[in-house]
């Protein structure tokens, strides 16, 4: 009995760890198929999208029209109500770093408006090879667009 029992026991270990790799295989793949650079459904922003540890993340690597045209200079995020942060690029700027899987090819978390400094419920799927749903929620009120893949 005690030999069974121990079997039972190996067998089981080995199931639960077959499990937890497969579960994290299919966390990376999710990410990975969220990976790369996608442009806005306006194409005013190309965003990076990857994993970063176990969240994935978003940053603004260039813009349709990246120079202010009142100022001259590099696009600023001037709607940010933090006065230290209204003076950094917005080339660069996370838009989200902190979304966290909720399924397969899904995430969940905050994204960042620049177009209005504040940031926002918000929910990312990857609706196949070459678009991705971003949206948003203010309370009852949700919006969001498609971003479509750039250079696949």
């Amino acid at each position: 009995m005690t030999t069974k029992f121990a079997r039972f026991c190996a067998l089981f270990a080995i199931s639960a760890s077959l499990v937890v790799c497969a579960v994290s295989l299919a966390t990376a793949q999710d990410a990975a198929s969220a990976s790369g650079v996608w442009v806005t459904e306006k194409g005013d922003a190309h965003v990076r999208v990857g994993p970063c540890g176990s969240a994935l993340c978003g940053k603004i690597v260039s813009l349709r029209d990246p120079i202010d045209p009142q100022t001259g200079k590099p696009q600023v995020d001037d709607k940010n109500p933090n006065p230290a942060l209204a003076s950094r690029p917005v080339i660069g700027l996370s838009l989200f770093n902190s979304m966290r899987p909720t399924g397969p090819g899904t995430w969940a978390g905050l994204i960042y408006n620049a177009d209005d400094g504040k940031y926002y419920e918000s929910k990312i799927s990857v609706q196949g090879p070459s678009s991705l749903r971003v949206e948003g929620c203010v309370g009852a009120i949700c919006g969001g667009e498609t971003w479509s893949r750039v250079g696949r």
